[in-house]
């Protein structure tokens, strides 16, 4: 059997054995200096001015909308637009937080909103927020995507946890937007077992996101901006300024183990990023060329930094015929989350009338699904692949 995935990270037993004396000699296991260290290398890796790590990729999600709605710039019951090929806990954060979510369809070919999906949707409704998934290191005109939003004042966001990488048009996925969430789950690009965190270049809005990870207090934040914060609040005591809460926010931190993790992981992730596209352009330019398949745009992709390789069968029968024959042989997923529309609790929760216009995300939902493409695949491994297909 091809696992989606191989090991828990890169190199796990080097990395295991290194993790094991920093556990041995740590004094503090909680959030201290190594997460604080992997948010710095990070950012620069990425190209951020901010990173601000947390302990899931949904808890990005979740603390992004939440700053958002803490400064104001969202408010309840305004409407924001999502991409409806997606995971589940890029959609709860609206609906949990008192928005209106309106989903966008994607595009056949390349499994992401497009400029003209986009239009279609914000010509009809007040949207004040746009929250794109950069689903499995893909992308249609994102370009073009951050001109509309900027030009209509519209928050615009990437969910980046499956394009950690890709480059289009000279620049990384994830850096489009204000801000970009990020997943550090076992088996995406690059794993700390469970973490997550969110990119900007706005400070504040990267202050606030500190806030809102550690309970609404400022324990996390420059000795300069606690003095800031605390004096505009008239919090003089030392004593109670370490217990004071400023904003809502949550526990969203993680551990020392995890940062340590993540910098290891680090050192390793453009040689990560690199087996990857040369992985997935292998086995595309075998694949892809079936008449039994819908055909994946990435050729105006710099670099495709692929999480995963879609398979989207031009009927049910032909998908029904690829999973048995995957059986025992290759691990499958669905995409992503399919058409998130689709999933029981959109339904317990909205009943919104534009989920019948997702007609590609259905079709998606109803007959794609994904194998893994992890660094640790062998030569062997993608013949295997290519000649099932």
């Amino acid at each position: 059997m091809i696992k989606l995935i191989k090991s828990t990270f890169y190199k796990e037993e080097e990395t295991k054995k290194q993790l094991v004396e920093f556990i041995l000699k740590a004094k503090i296991l909680s959030f201290s200096k190594e997460c604080e260290k992997f948010e710095k290398n990070f950012a620069r890796w990425q190209g951020r001015k901010y990173c601000i790590y947390v302990n899931s990729g949904s808890s990005a999600n979740l603390a992004l909308i939440q700053a958002f709605l803490n400064l104001g710039w969202l408010k309840k019951e305004d409407s924001v637009a999502f991409s409806s090929v997606t995971w589940s806990t890029n959609l709860m954060p609206i609906l949990q937080l008192g928005l209106k979510a309106v989903p966008v369809d994607i595009e056949l070919n390349t499994l992401n909103v497009s400029s003209k999906k986009l239009l279609e949707v914000i010509d009809k409704h007040d949207i004040k927020m746009f929250f794109l998934t950069n689903a499995l290191g893909f992308c249609s005109d994102i370009d073009v995507i951050k001109e509309v939003c900027h030009s209509r004042n519209i928050l615009f966001v990437e969910d980046n946890c499956e394009s950690l990488g890709t480059i289009y048009k000279g620049q990384k996925l994830g850096n489009y937007g204000i801000a970009s969430t990020n997943s550090f789950y076992v088996g995406h690009h690059l794993s700390t077992i469970e973490g997550g965190a969110i990119c900007t270049d706005d400070e504040e809005l990267a202050i606030l996101l500190k806030l809102v990870r550690a309970h609404g207090w400022d324990r996390n934040l420059t000795f300069a901006k606690q003095t800031e914060i605390r004096q505009k609040f008239q919090i003089n005591s030392e004593f109670y300024s370490r217990y004071t809460f400023y904003d809502l926010g949550y526990n969203l931190r993680p551990t020392e183990i995890n940062g340590f993790i993540g910098n290891k992981q680090l050192s390793y992730i453009d040689e990560i990023i690199q087996k990857r596209s040369e992985n997935f352009l292998k086995i595309a330019e075998v694949i892809y060329s079936s008449e039994l398949l819908h055909p994946i745009n990435y050729k105006h992709i710099d670099l495709a930094s692929n999480f995963a390789v879609p398979i989207i069968c031009t009927s049910k029968d032909i998908l029904q015929r690829l999973v048995e024959r995957c059986k025992g042989t290759l691990e499958i997923r669905p995409i992503v989350g399919g058409n998130i529309t689709q999933q029981p609790f959109f339904n317990k929760y909205m009943n919104h009338q534009d989920t019948k216009l997702c007609k590609n995300a259905k079709l998606i939902h109803e007959q794609g699904f994904y194998f893994g493409n992890n660094p640790e695949l062998t030569d062997g491994e993608i013949k295997e692949i290519t000649t099932m297909f």
